[in-house]
């Protein structure tokens, strides 16, 4: 039997293009699929790693594998003029906006390590996130059928602070979420966010009317993250 490994690798790469970053998820995911894969073969038991990165991303759109391309509202001239860039990707949802000001986090996570329920997953990132947004007095909260934080769930002023997407391979996770704190909520305007008509996009500055610090609220999401998957420890990078 092979031990469980409850340590997590963490590695904040700050401001890193989208594209790259995707390759080094990818990397990171092959390299514990094929550990895995070499585990059943072999007499020999290898622990599998788990990784978190924090990043954060130059302007870019991004759309999940069931998402409609006519939720992007921008040309691909007018892309070019607001600086941004596109790609279609292999994680669930829809599209999303990610830029600088806005925490995105990616577990990629053997979640043998863990529990085997990609649902409880998606309700355990969501949770850190509601528990971090609550130590600045926002409640944030789940709305059925639709994955994510929002805040004021069930009144006409819904709105999204929190988007979640990820994709899993043989229970190995990447992609993650994505925490509006002090990003430019202009860019939402050129996407059906989540291809979700008719509902707002906020961030914590828009809420709290004032710029927040970044470094706090990773702390923050890592100490309720660690509570949370029963974190052994974070090992930085």
């Amino acid at each position: 039997m092979l031990l469980m490994n409850k340590e997590i690798l963490l590695k904040d790469l700050n401001i890193k293009d989208y594209k790259e970053t995707w390759d080094y998820q990818t990397y990171l995911l092959q390299e514990i699929v094929d550990t895995k894969i070499n585990n059943r073969k072999s007499n020999f038991q290898v622990t599998t790693k788990n990784h978190f990165l924090f990043v954060e991303h130059p302007h870019v759109y991004t759309l999940g594998k069931s998402g409609d391309l006519s939720n992007l509202l921008l040309t691909e001239k007018q892309l070019e003029e607001k600086g941004a860039t596109f790609y279609k990707i292999n994680r669930g949802g829809d599209i999303t906006y990610h830029g600088p000001g806005q925490i995105v986090g990616y577990p990629i996570l053997d979640l043998e390590n863990f529990f085997t329920d990609i649902h409880k997953y998606l309700r355990l990132l969501e949770e850190a996130i509601i528990l971090t947004l609550a130590e600045y007095g926002l409640k944030g909260a789940r709305s059925k059928g639709e994955t994510g934080v929002w805040l004021d769930v069930g009144s006409p002023f819904a709105r999204k602070i929190c988007a979640l997407g990820i994709r899993s391979s043989r229970w190995v996770t990447m992609h993650g979420f994505a925490l509006n704190v002090n990003v430019n909520l202009g860019y939402f305007d050129h996407i059906i966010p989540c291809g979700i008509k008719g509902k707002a996009v906020t961030s914590m500055e828009a809420e709290l009317n004032k710029k927040i610090d970044l470094e706090e609220v990773k702390k923050k999401i890592l100490t309720h993250f660690k509570t949370l998957f029963e974190v052994e420890k974070f090992i930085a990078l």
